[in-house]
């Protein structure tokens, strides 16, 4: 592991500020993205409930600011607005008033547009009408943001609009052989107009707030953000952003590659001209076994307790644990799958469980790292990371050491705001192009190198992918 010592630019340069709404919170930061200073706030999120309640936060965007000016920046500096948003969270409202149909539906949730047509009359009374207009949360914030039906701003980006599954991958507008394989009517269903995801004057202003007035000029999904975040503008460039489960974004560039091995084929970002495409592959479970080993099986009581318990052993005793909890996602993509602990024996501790726990994070990200190369043609050389669980040394170690790359952790790590931030920033003019980003966010990284050879790690991973194979066909 090189940890690279932190050094903040004296320079204090341009700002600009983000929005990121969440899965369980959302957030507000004020960047310096030429310095390392972040402030930032949180609000309580609306997981399916409903909307309104997002807007309740311009105190605590106020609140940011105020503490940004205390900082002894200037606030009229601020340049532009960046959004980050979860991407399958959608709203559907009625055009003319504003007034929203139904609660938001989060991205976990299989219920969408279809459903809300056939269990609410409300939202099919309006479909009728002509009246209904269906977005992920990143059109309804900008809507609102905007003052709502008072100027209707009414768009989406790339990145958010291709989780709806009627947008054409490659012309990256409303495919009218999409929308009419899920049976609507495009003369019924308002979809908001797809724009670069950094736009200069596409995405309107705050209406209020000490920041009235200030452009909205970014907006990006939240793992496509994090991908920018982590500065993977270019072919070959990716990240895993390790929360509840884990997402991973591999940069292909501007030609979209079709997977034959498990993974999604899926919009980057879109800065205008031509788009990055990526490969991307999600894990269900990641931070949310070590929740399960906190609650269920009362090993330990706070999670971040649990890189104290795995290193009490040297190693995982033996014991692999496919945290299948309801299934396997990429690349496996096993519905049958179960939970499985194999390899227990007499010798066994809490602590060989507890790290066979944080490997099996490990072990699924090498699956999709593994199914990621054999797509592109290309072997990654390194990995950026970031999400709560990138915090614990032993589990980014025992990560570069299984994939035998080098893993990179940066010391801001709320990347997924930042790619806002710099998302918004590229529309005003704040830099030239992303060449000038490449050394930004790079002092305090730590790395974190592979500590054993590289045959070692696939016999490892050949046990896990046994272990795989055993878990199948538990489900009733």
């Amino acid at each position: 592991m090189l940890q690279i010592p932190p050094a903040r630019d004296p320079k204090i340069a341009k700002e600009n500020a983000c929005e990121d709404i969440g899965f369980t919170a959302g957030q507000g930061l004020v960047n310096q993205p030429l310095s390392t200073a972040c402030f930032g706030f949180w609000l309580l999120a609306y997981l399916g409930a409903d909307p309104r309640p997002v807007f309740p936060f311009a105190s605590r965007r106020d609140g940011a600011v105020s503490s940004f000016e205390h900082q002894g920046y200037n606030v009229e500096s601020i340049k532009a607005v960046g959004i980050t948003n979860q991407r399958e969270t959608t709203v559907v409202w009625d055009k003319e008033t504003g007034e929203p149909l139904y609660n938001a539906i989060v991205w976990t949730d299989t219920r969408k547009l279809l459903w809300l047509l056939e269990n609410v009359p409300k939202v099919k009374d309006a479909y009728e009408k002509g009246v209904l207009a269906f977005g992920t949360i990143d059109t309804w914030l900008v809507y609102m943001l905007n003052g709502g039906p008072k100027k209707n701003v009414f768009v989406t980006d790339p990145s958010n609009a291709s989780r709806t599954m009627f947008m054409n991958i490659r012309t990256r507008q409303y495919d009218e052989t999409l929308i009419d394989f899920f049976r609507l009517d495009e003369g019924k269903l308002h979809l908001p107009k797809i724009i670069s995801s950094s736009d200069p004057t596409g995405y309107g202003s705050l209406a209020s707030t000490v920041l009235k007035g200030v452009p909205i000029t970014g907006c990006l999904g939240d793992q496509s953000a994090a991908l920018v975040g982590q500065k993977g503008f270019t072919p070959g460039k990716a990240k895993n952003t390790y929360g509840t489960g884990c997402f991973l974004l591999y940069n292909v560039g501007e030609k979209p590659v079709i997977s034959r091995h498990g993974l999604l084929t899926t919009v980057a970002f879109d800065f205008g001209g031509q788009a990055m495409y990526a490969l991307e592959g999600s894990i269900a479970v990641a931070g949310s076994s070590v929740k399960f080993l906190k609650d269920n099986f009362e090993f330990i009581s706070s999670s971040d307790e649990v890189n104290k318990l795995a290193e009490t052993v040297e190693d995982n005793g033996g014991c692999v644990f496919v945290t299948a909890f309801s299934g396997l996602f990429a690349p496996y993509w096993m519905d049958d799958a179960r939970g499985t602990i194999f390899g227990i024996t007499t010798y066994t501790k809490r602590g060989h469980i507890a790290r066979a726990t944080l490997e099996a994070t490990c072990f699924q990200t090498k699956a999709i790292l593994d199914a990621m190369s054999k797509d592109s043609g290309h072997a990654l050389t390194e990995l950026a990371v970031d999400g709560g669980m990138c915090n614990s040394d032993l589990t980014m170690q025992t990560q570069a050491d299984l994939i035998s790359i080098p893993v990179i952790r940066p010391a801001m790590r709320e990347t997924t705001a930042f790619g806002a931030a710099i998302a918004a920033g590229l529309a005003v003019g704040l830099w030239e192009g992303i060449e000038e980003l490449q050394n930004v966010n790079t002092d305090g990284q730590t790395v974190f190198g592979p500590s054993i050879q590289k045959e070692e790690a696939e016999e490892r991973f050949l046990r896990w992918e046994k272990a795989v194979r055993m878990c199948q066909g538990w489900s009733s």
